[in-house]
């Protein structure tokens, strides 16, 4: 039975910690009054799929999700870390502007895609640019944000324990092993999704990529169809990728390697001369899209609130923050509820 605790502390738990999940954590402990946030995982940076990510902010379209709502979640992204790269933090939390080229072999349907206006500078490639590359016909050029992944975890990490808020390493088989040490419950567990609530639309997409040291590349260079990459980044370049939905192998392919590397050097031939080269394996948690909605669960006599937030692909980090306020709003609602009896029901 909820009680009215009008003073009480709400004790909210996060299951999931990369970076959707510590997101989420962050956005709860800054914006939902009196409570407490616990990051509950099996796995913390550097172990996380998150870890393994490009971290570069464009966007990819969901087809059940309206644009506006898709355009708002990525602005607020877009605005959060853009605050951070101009701020002092900039290097201690990963953040910052990379510009580049986003280039086709055909010119597309969507000649100006929904975030145009959100990233800095977006206009068509002009011939000259074009040139560098000629297979392609058409191109955009424009300016975004590039997430060192590996750096900016544990940077929300720390703005996490800043707020008061706790860590358990620990494996969740049932959200109601939560309860009652927990009133809300938020489920960022991606792919373990599957398991933990028996999600089965969640599937996971292998993503391999390679890591490899070449300051002299300053642009990234992105295929649309978004399966050959290059960016950028402070201390290595990531060389992308695969998209294979249903794999479920995190060990390295070589042959796979070799591909990724043959594909990149098209596209920026300086790259035969990179050296150091790291292959990384994730497995992104595909969906048809993002569940973001909340949920009372009911079970002899007891009830638990969860808010699900996971099923975001290979588009994480691009939507991360404005989906962390989201959810925020969420457990807001829920807490406000459990110390109000009255409004359980509309849960």
């Amino acid at each position: 039975m909820w009680k009215n605790r009008p003073m009480d502390t709400v004790r909210v738990a996060v299951v999931g910690a990369g970076v959707v999940g510590l997101s989420t954590a962050v956005c709860i402990a800054q914006l939902v009054p009196q409570c407490s946030v616990t990051i509950i995982s099996d796995k913390f940076t550097p172990d996380t799929t998150s870890d393994v990510a490009a971290g570069i902010l464009i966007p990819h379209a969901c087809a059940d999700i309206p644009i506006a709502v898709q355009k708002q979640w990525f602005r607020e992204t877009f605005d959060h870390l853009s605050s951070i790269a101009s701020s002092a933090e900039a290097v201690d939390a990963g953040v910052h502007l990379l510009s580049g080229w986003q280039i086709f072999r055909s010119i597309p349907t969507e000649q100006v895609p929904f975030w145009a206006d959100v990233v800095l500078g977006f206009r068509e490639m002009t011939e000259a640019e074009l040139k560098r590359f000629p297979q392609y016909v058409f191109g955009h050029a424009f300016t975004t944000l590039k997430c060192e992944t590996s750096v900016y975890l544990p940077w929300l990490e720390k703005r996490l324990k800043m707020h008061g808020g706790l860590f358990l390493r620990r494996r969740v088989e049932d959200l109601w092993e939560l309860q009652p040490s927990f009133d809300i419950v938020v489920n960022c567990s991606g792919l373990g999704s599957r398991e933990l609530v028996g999600d089965s639309m969640v599937f996971p997409v292998r993503g391999q990529i390679l890591q490899v040291q070449a300051p002299w590349v300053k642009h990234f260079i992105r295929d649309g169809t978004g399966l050959t990459y290059i960016y950028p980044g402070a201390s290595y370049v990531t060389l992308g990728g695969t998209r294979q939905k249903g794999d479920w192998n995190l060990a390295p392919d070589a042959e796979i390697s070799r591909d990724i590397f043959s594909r990149c050097c098209a596209l920026e031939p300086s790259l035969r001369r990179a050296c150091s080269m790291k292959e990384r394996v994730g497995l992104r948690p595909g969906r048809s899209n993002i569940l973001l909605q909340k949920e009372a669960l009911a079970r002899d006599g007891r009830r638990l609130c969860v808010v699900h937030h996971y099923g975001h692909g290979s588009g994480g980090v691009s939507v991360h923050w404005g989906c962390a306020l989201e959810a925020a709003r969420l457990v807001n609602e829920c807490a406000r509820a459990l110390r109000t009896p009255a409004l359980t029901s509309k849960l």
